[in-house]
């Protein structure tokens, strides 16, 4: 970020651009003054209460959100139209070469067994998480796992509009319950090509210690989405399956679907093998499953991704080399004959463990030490190119503050659903932090200039008048999510 300018004059010059009087500066520089600068609070914290308290069990939910109060950040993110066009094109690149038969023959060769086994249905929930660099986003990683979606679905619906200008940018939200519907008809998408037109009767969402996770509160809107459209639904503990019969028990029921939520992706725990001897046998339908695991979201895929000789050798067309090699920083696999190497190069690069998830074990390399440097060489790990992620300042209390951010795009058979920005500080997302959490993007259209009031009565939130959201405006229909 450009800092040169004393605030007063960057101030000024951003009021003026966003009323249109700096015609030289693009979309993705008006998003970066917009990042930096605007203290828009568009959470209504009362509203989100009332939104979730229509359901009849929203008490509940209410006491948890409350328990999480860095679950969602009071404000927005503003991101580029032509940055989410770039998102967009990386993200279908690497559709592209997961499809071709060359490239899952090579990814599955070092994937558990588990993997191999090709189930009709896709898999769910692709999260393809971006960091916003000086080149513009990148894709540092793809999760089969991704939460939040229909937390911030939520969080949409609780937006107000500071102003007429930001209402018309407010593409994330789905003011009649479209994402709902949208996610039910992901997961009807999962069962038809398993069980044709047989009725989906009863799910379960799964996951170890259900109740102890963070997200948990998305787990309770999961099961309210499937009672809502007819198809019985509860929240398990993988040891409370049972195969037996041809089928996978939960008590007394049969279970027709598994939304999983489990991070040990492959079954390989022995209080998963219920479920994993039902997968393998067809008789149950699971959601995201290794299958989809192996092919988007080891991290070693990253690295086949980011080699061009290898790309070649795949048959991958020039023009799709050419978008993945720049949008996804250049990855590596860590080996011990390369040790010193890495070490030397370490303040460049980024650590994670192949089977990574949520951050867990992974180092900057300018943060470690030779004793953790010595565990990652004895480990499964990738090295990545450090790609720094873009900042959003936000007033948090008296304080202003510069939180990074990062944008997931929700991914279900190549289309993206939704967006969704992580604010934090720290080296990963955390959900810990004062002003962070999930917040909504904002798109800045890269064909007219947009005015932020907070700039033009001086910056500070008590300012100007919130205004509730115009949901006929043209980005509130869920055009681009």
């Amino acid at each position: 970020m450009n800092t040169a300018l004393p605030r007063e004059q960057r101030d000024s010059g951003l009021a003026e651009a966003l009323r249109g009087g700096l015609s030289g500066l693009d979309c993705t520089r008006i998003a970066e003054l917009l990042n930096r600068d605007c203290q828009c609070v568009s959470l209504d914290r009362e509203r989100l209460r009332r939104e979730l308290l229509k359901d009849p069990s929203g008490a509940e939910l209410v006491a948890m959100i409350e328990e999480r109060p860095y679950l969602f950040s009071d404000s927005v993110v503003f991101v580029a139209e032509a940055w989410l066009k770039r998102m967009e094109r990386i993200i279908a690149a690497v559709e592209t070469v997961v499809a071709l038969p060359a490239y899952q023959q090579r990814v599955l060769a070092y994937a558990p067994e588990t993997a191999r086994f090709a189930p009709k249905a896709r898999g769910v929930f692709l999260g393809y998480d971006f960091h916003q660099g000086a080149q513009g986003p990148q894709v540092i990683e793809v999760n089969t796992n991704a939460g939040g979606a229909l937390l911030n679905g939520v969080l949409g619906r609780a937006q107000q509009a500071c102003c007429e200008s930001v209402a018309v940018m407010l593409p994330g939200l789905w003011a009649d319950h479209g994402l709902e519907q949208t996610l039910f008809d992901m997961f009807l998408e999962e069962w038809r090509p398993e069980r044709g037109d047989a009725p989906l009767s009863y799910a379960v969402i799964a996951d170890e210690q259900p109740r102890e996770q963070y997200l948990y509160p998305e787990f309770v809107l999961f099961r309210k989405l499937f009672e809502s459209r007819g198809v019985a639904a509860a929240i398990v503990e993988p040891v409370e399956l049972d195969w037996r019969d041809g089928a996978l028990w939960h008590g007394g029921r049969r279970v027709d679907l598994v939304y999983n939520r489990l991070t040990d992706f492959y079954f390989e725990r022995p209080e998963h093998r219920a479920l994993g001897a039902a997968y393998l046998s067809g008789a149950v339908v699971v959601t995201p499953h290794p299958r989809a695991h192996a092919l988007y979201a080891d991290k070693r895929n990253l690295a086949l991704l980011t080699d061009e000789a290898a790309l070649r050798e795949l048959g991958v067309d020039e023009e799709t080399r050419a978008v993945l090699l720049s949008g996804i920083p250049r990855t590596e696999i860590v080996r011990k004959d390369d040790a010193e190497a890495l070490w030397g190069r370490r303040k460049q690069l980024f650590f994670k463990p192949a089977a990574g998830y949520g951050g867990k074990a992974a180092y900057r390399g300018d943060k470690l030490t030779r004793r953790v440097f010595e565990e990652i060489l004895e480990g499964d790990y990738v090295a990545q190119a450090l790609v720094a992620p873009s900042e959003r300042r936000l007033e948090v209390g008296a304080e202003k503050v510069d939180l990074k951010l990062d944008i997931r795009n929700y991914v279900y058979a190549g289309q993206v659903q939704l967006l969704a920005a992580r604010l934090y500080r720290g080296q990963t997302t955390n959900f810990r932090t004062p002003g962070g959490g999930f917040a909504p993007v904002l798109t800045i259209p890269c064909v007219q200039p947009v005015a932020c009031p907070s700039f033009e009565k001086g910056g500070r939130r008590g300012d100007f008048a919130h205004e509730e959201i115009p949901f006929d405006s043209p980005f509130s229909k869920g055009e681009r999510q």
